[in-house]
């Protein structure tokens, strides 16, 4: 069943790629993930502190190092998570969206302002995050507090 799905995700995300199918960039997968058929990462739906499946409840903020600690220890799916990079933050983020920029129909109830994994470069103090209600990108100290969702690599 796992190399049916592998090959099926494979295809549709050349398809992605390729133009051809690009209305089908997500899939809710049932489980509390979504598949990003365009960069074959698997994310979680909803965000931490929300239930996993209907994203209800309130979404809890934390501190960067608290962030990277949640998602290494997050079960969901049988799967080992982590901290998205900003970039693979980014690839979710639809500029061309009016309104809040993420796809709210498979990721329910997100809010603002989430972590990344990544340090920045000139000093190691702050941390990169994505607003996800204008999809800008900054830095802050990694002692703010802020939302997160985690990314694990698909299929």
């Amino acid at each position: 069943m796992r190399i049916m799905r592998t090959g099926i995700m494979a295809i549709l995300a050349f398809l992605v790629t390729a133009g051809l199918l690009a209305a089908v960039r997500f899939t809710d997968n049932g489980d509390g993930t979504v598949t990003d058929h365009g960069t074959g990462l698997v994310w979680q739906k909803c965000s931490r502190g929300q239930n996993i499946l209907d994203c209800s409840g309130t979404a809890t903020n934390a501190t960067w190092q608290e962030a990277l600690q949640y998602c290494r220890n997050l079960s969901l799916d049988g799967r080992s998570w982590r901290l998205p990079s900003v970039n693979e933050l980014k690839s979710i983020v639809n500029y061309s969206k009016s309104g809040t920029k993420i796809n709210t129909g498979y990721f329910p109830n997100t809010l603002s302002n989430y972590w990344s994994s990544s340090t920045a470069v000139e000093n190691a103090v702050p941390a990169w995050y994505v607003h996800f209600f204008n999809g800008n990108v900054s830095i802050s100290n990694k002692s703010s507090f802020y939302l997160v969702r985690c990314v694990t690599d698909g299929p």
